[in-house]
């Protein structure tokens, strides 16, 4: 096995644990929106987590302006939770950061969210240091299911090949991008709302070739990365 040399994980749902305000803050942004179907959009919602958030109002709303207003009001909402307390590190999270510093593998903390409500998780939590590298769509490109941000997070921070590229997310779209990326591990884990199926089922389901692991949470994945 190539070493592993930089990994890229997902914040909310697999190193945040927000106990449901990523969906409250959806719902409230759609709710001041003229949305036909709130059901059907929410169904959405659950289908693209952890892609950008921008774009999933984008597809919901018919104009630019309705999809900004609902945006702001989604970031307002999470940037409220984050501060109220709403928020804290997955278990085995900052023991993770550690080990991989230890062993020198850099570690990219990547999301959907805006930068700035990236930063208010990562000031919150105190991850500032316990990281090399945070990114948001806007900073590299197109958000999951592309592979932008963990072929940004392994070219800023130094990586060999895709060989060496670690991706783990709670989504079948962190798998996807995993697995587009052509890293060499892709990891979906078990802590978010997508089940086993779900994620082992993303390569039948786009044709992608790979195998994604499948891990009860993210602490399990420093085994697969110092093997």
């Amino acid at each position: 096995m190539t070493r592993i040399s930089v990994v890229c994980l997902d914040m909310a749902g697999t190193t945040v644990r927000d106990s449901g305000t990523v969906m409250a803050a959806f719902t409230a942004a759609l709710t001041a929106q003229p949305v036909a179907d709130l059901d059907a959009a929410m169904t959405y919602v659950r289908d693209t987590m952890g892609q950008s958030k921008i774009e999933v109002f984008r597809h919901l709303l018919a104009t630019e302006d309705q999809a900004q207003q609902a945006n702001t009001a989604f970031e307002a909402s999470y940037e409220a939770a984050v501060r109220a307390g709403d928020i804290e590190p997955m278990p085995g999270a900052d023991s993770l950061f550690a080990a991989c510093r230890d062993a020198g593998i850099r570690t990219c903390l990547s999301t959907g969210f805006s930068p700035a409500t990236r930063d208010s998780i990562i000031d919150v939590l105190g991850w500032r240091d316990a990281v090399y590298l945070v990114l948001s769509p806007a900073d590299a490109g197109r958000g999951r299911p592309w592979p932008d941000m963990p072929l940004a997070a392994l070219t800023r921070l130094g990586g060999g090949s895709v060989h060496e590229l670690a991706v783990a997310g709670d989504t079948v779209s962190d798998v996807e991008s995993g697995l587009r990326a052509g890293a060499g591990i892709t990891a979906g884990v078990l802590s978010g709302e997508s089940t086993r199926e779900e994620l082992s089922g993303v390569p039948g389901r786009t044709g992608l070739p790979g195998t994604p692991l499948i891990l009860d949470s993210v602490a399990d994945l420093l085994h697969h990365l110092t093997r």
